[in-house]
Parts: structure tokens; C-alpha cells; sequence
């Protein structure tokens, strides 16, 4: 039995691009950061591409990406923290693929992310503030959105891929025991 696509959700910093890629190659599919396509695709940063065409431009050419990758063959896709305010990129993750949303705190993200400069969303006066009001508005998306809720808390990366894996076998999408696990 071949695993079917996985797509990871949540905030911004939430650990979708590093539990992502862990769990790519954990369960042996490619791994894909939308963030990174869209980024090679426009050549340059999405910060940039924020900061001249808006948030609108970007939200299309992230709904132009997310229906690629997930009607690509099986793989692992971490999301950008917004790709949930389109409905036409939540319909197509939750049937597409097996959707786990990371779920973190707006503190927990804030304790992460602090020092980060390359987040667009964030540069503001009251980032902690931002990530509460961000959380308001997506956190019922995500939840839509997802087939599993993983809470990420405190857990290592290695204890959140297990996490995932232990759902994915549950749900009958990955054959146990087909990962062994991370050492």
C-alpha cells in the first residue's frame, strides 16, 4: 500500500516546513514547501512580492500553486499559513490528500518567531497581537480544513512526525510499521 498525499497546515512558524520534511522522509514521498515554489516561481521573496503587488496577487498565485502540488503524484506539501482563506485551496487540500493541521499557540508561534524578520505578516508594532488576530480568523478554517489536529506544544520534531505517522496508519493511509521509526 503507496501513502497518499499529506498536506500540513497552521500559523505561520507552526513547524509545517521542518515537520514536513521530516515526515517526507519518514514516510518516503517528496516534499514540497508551497512558500518555496511560489517563491521560485516569482524569483524573489515573497516578502517582496507582498510589499509591491498585495496580498490579493499572492493569494492567486498561491491558489494556482496549491491545485498543482496537490493533484501532483503522492508527496508531503507544508503550506503557507494563509493558504486556508481561499475556499477553493481548502476544498482541494481536504480532498486531495490527508490534511494535518499543526496546531500552536499564537504564544508559542510568538516565542519562535520573534527575531524573524522574513515573515511579511509579522512586521508590524504588535506581533504577538497580530498572531492572536490571525489565529481568530484561521483556526476555524484550519480546523475545516483538516483531517487531524496534531497539537505542537512542546513535543520534539521527531515526536510530532511519530505523531503524525501513528494518524496517518490509523486512518488506513499509510501501512504500519511501513516507516520505521526516526532514531
Amino acid at each position: 500500500m503507496s501513502a497518499a498525499s499529506c498536506f500540513l497546515i497552521g500559523l505561520p512558524g507552526s513547524g509545517k516546513s521542518t515537520v514536513g520534511r521530516q515526515l517526507a522522509r519518514r514516510i518516503a514521498l517528496p516534499f514540497f514547501d508551497s512558500d518555496h515554489v511560489i517563491e521560485q516561481r516569482l524569483g524573489c521573496s515573497i516578502r517582496e512580492f507582498f510589499e509591491r503587488e498585495g496580498e490579493d496577487r499572492f493569494r492567486d498565485m498561491e491558489v494556482s500553486i496549491l491545485d498543482e502540488l496537490t493533484a501532483a503524484p503522492a508527496c508531503v506539501v507544508s503550506t503557507g499559513g494563509g493558504s486556508v482563506l481561499r475556499k477553493e485551496n481548502r476544498e482541494r487540500l481536504h480532498q486531495r490528500g490527508s490534511v494535518v493541521y499543526l496546531r500552536s499557540t499564537p504564544e508559542e508561534v510568538f516565542r519562535r518567531l520573534r527575531y524573524d524578520r522574513n515573515r511579511p505578516l509579522l512586521q508590524v508594532a504588535d506581533p504577538l497581537q497580530r498572531l492572536k488576530d490571525l489565529y481568530a480568523v484561521r483556526d476555524p478554517l484550519y480546523r475545516e480544513t483538516a483531517h487531524f489536529v496534531i497539537e505542537t506544544g512542546r513535543p520534539s520534531v521527531a515526536m510530532l512526525v511519530n505523531m503524525i505517522v501513528m494518524q496517518l496508519e490509523l486512518a488506513g493511509v499509510v501501512a504500519p510499521g511501513a516507516a520505521p521509526p526516526q532514531r
